[in-house]
């Protein structure tokens, strides 16, 4: 079958328009006052932004746009999450620095770009695997439009449920993971075009049904296929994976291996061959994760509080993709009941090979006696494979239409892509409208940040510049526009240019210079999620990120909150200036008091900012 790739273009082109859907909504509901912000559809895409302004800026790759402190030979820093994780922010960085885009526009593209090119990924790997154009395309577009419903999360739960809808597309929360997913699938293409040989097999061997779709069909005549290229760009397409996120990674060297091992087993024919393509490019990949390790074993003590790496061996079987997958495997061993498949089709053990990928992850620990917050394999990639298997297995058991140009498949093909896209739609309204007033005070925020920047352009470093702001959306959002760092901000801890020591104390800091008493830190410890992880972590204030969390007992409340005490009783000059801040940004509507700020910091007069006042501090 030849394929047509304006089929996979059409997929491209919708899944497109989802990832830009929220920036569509903000600008409808902003109007002529929008100020030009990209609408996040996570709230840890701020992070993800201010460490791409940082690269887009020239700062080096170990930096802390949050803390300013960057990485030199007189001030070394250690690996972060985003310094080891860096191919995908490259990826933005480097084009839209020689294009001069800013941030926004920078996050804005990347989404739609990473959408358009899954899609077109994932319809190359369909279409080459059912040999026909119309079920790639809308098939291709249903791996990522179910992709949510896949993981049991998403609109469905406020739709059919009484539930809350979040979260939007967590595959395409913008070049983390959303970058990951063209070279993820692009990977999982690759070894199907290693392992799906042309030999010839005896009649026994072929199936029942005569087709036209070849690439359903027991292969007939030998291959001299590129395998070499093959190798390489699978390996490549690893590595890719490898420095951008660890999920997408760790599930793409899972599938590698449930391939080699239903090779094994099964040993179709040709099977040595097989087995020897895929050593090589296992081979690869091991030698990919040399510098990986090394770059993991520089990291900083931040990022432990953060991973929530638990040691346990239990299994866990009980994820929606798991249910997929069980449907799946169900599938298959109904279709070689009833003799429509045989195992030892290459395409069914292909099929299997699927099936079982999101079983290996969420079980790893098992064997390893480590689990790593599952839930990101089931919201940001092992529900697009149990979708991607499942799609795979529909195709298979349907072949004797495929790639026989039937109006019946096109029929059905339109009314499947049809049921994507409106789904599709469906999960957008949802789940975006949940982040609306977030991004519009995002947006409001816009312009005193730029105007941080234009302020920037005064100082000789504005990146050691510190900005008090007591907006907590704004603080958050503020280093993917301005050069500047802040005080303290939710997403602060995430980077590596603090201690964690550092980190709490800032907090206590924002929390002194905004009034807070004991009294209200301790209601805060109890209602708060926010300042409980600004505290404590991570893991601390739900069950969802770590199989083993512990909710904080009234001791520990007790325990931090006299600590808090005696630190703002004895808050001195020396505290005040560590770290010494530059500006100070209020929020017109909070009427937030400025007496413990002028306290130890004298103030310039207010500039007016939109709804903002930004003050010009120097230390007393």
């Amino acid at each position: 079958m030849k394929l047509r790739w304006r089929f996979g273009v059409i997929a491209g082109i919708f899944l497109a328009i989802f990832c830009l859907y929220p920036q569509m909504k903000m600008v409808y509901l902003r109007g002529a006052d929008w100020n030009g912000h990209y609408a996040y559809n996570d709230i840890d895409e701020v992070a993800y932004a201010s460490y791409l302004r940082a690269l887009i800026d020239g700062r080096p790759r170990k930096n802390d746009p949050y803390s300013g402190r960057d990485h030199s030979a007189e001030s070394p820093q250690p690996e972060s999450l985003f310094s080891i994780q860096f191919a995908a922010p490259y990826t933005i960085a480097i084009p839209a620095r020689a294009f001069g885009i800013g941030t926004p526009w920078s996050m804005t593209i990347a989404g739609a770009l990473a959408g358009f090119l899954a899609a077109l990924a994932a319809f190359w790997l369909l279409g080459r695997i059912t040999g026909d154009n119309w079920y790639a395309m809308a098939a291709g577009l249903g791996v990522f439009a179910f992709g949510t419903l896949a993981a049991g999360e998403g609109a469905v739960s406020e739709v059919f449920f009484d539930g809350f809808s979040y979260p939007y597309f967590p595959g395409f929360r913008r070049y983390i993971p959303g970058l990951g997913m063209p070279a993820f699938f692009l990977f999982v293409g690759l070894i199907w075009k290693l392992v799906h040989r042309q030999l010839p097999v005896s009649s026994r061997q072929l199936p029942v049904l005569k087709t036209s779709a070849t690439s359903f069909a027991q292969p007939q005549s030998a291959d001299s296929g590129p395998h070499f290229t093959y190798s390489l760009l699978a390996i490549a397409s690893f590595a890719y994976c490898v420095y951008t996120y660890f999920y997408i990674w760790t599930t793409a060297a899972a599938f590698l291996g449930c391939v080699f091992l239903i090779w094994l087993i099964e040993r179709p024919e040709g099977w040595k061959d097989d087995i020897k393509r895929l050593s090589v490019v296992g081979a690869g990949c091991v030698a990919v994760l040399i510098p990986y390790a090394y770059l993991l074993s520089q990291r900083g003590e931040t990022l432990d509080h953060v991973q929530l790496l638990v040691y346990t061996r239990m299994p866990d079987f009980f994820r929606f993709p798991e249910y997929i997958s069980f449907i799946v495997l169900l599938l298959i061993i109904g279709g070689i009941g009833l003799k429509l498949i045989e195992l030892k089709d290459r395409t069914v053990l292909f099929a299997l090979s699927l099936s079982l990928v999101t079983f290996v992850v969420f079980n790893q620990q098992v064997l390893t006696g480590r689990s790593l917050q599952p839930i990101h394999y089931q919201v940001f990639i092992g529900n697009y494979v149990a979708a991607l298997a499942m799609f795979v297995t529909i195709g298979l058991l349907w072949r004797t239409k495929l790639g026989q140009g039937r109006t019946s498949v096109k029929i059905i093909s339109s009314v499947i892509l049809a049921a994507a896209v409106v789904w599709g739609f469906v999960e957008c309204h949802y789940t975006v409208r949940v982040l609306d007033g977030a991004n519009i005070d995002r947006d409001k925020g816009l312009l005193v940040a730029k105007r941080l920047e234009e302020l920037g352009k005064q100082a000789a470093d504005p990146y050691r510049q510190t900005v008090l702001s007591f907006d907590g959306i704004f603080a958050d959002d503020m280093p993917s526009v301005a050069p500047q760092n802040i005080l303290w901000a939710r997403h602060q801890h995430v980077f590596a240019g603090l201690s964690w020591e550092e980190s709490k104390e800032r907090y206590y800091q924002q929390l002194y210079y905004s009034g807070a008493t004991e009294k209200t830190l301790d209601w805060l410890l109890k209602n708060d999620f926010v300042s409980q992880i600004a505290l404590f972590g991570w893991g601390r204030h739900t069950d969802r990120l770590s199989v083993d969390a512990k909710p904080l007992t009234y001791g520990e409340i007790a325990e931090e909150v006299a600590r808090f005490g005696n630190y703002i009783r004895n808050y001195s000059r020396e505290q005040a200036a560590r770290p010494l801040i530059s500006y100070v940004v209020i929020n017109n509507e909070d009427g937030t008091s400025l007496a413990y700020i002028e306290k130890w910091y004298e103030l310039s007069e207010a500039e007016q900012v939109g709804g903002y006042r930004i003050f010009s501090v120097r230390l007393r």
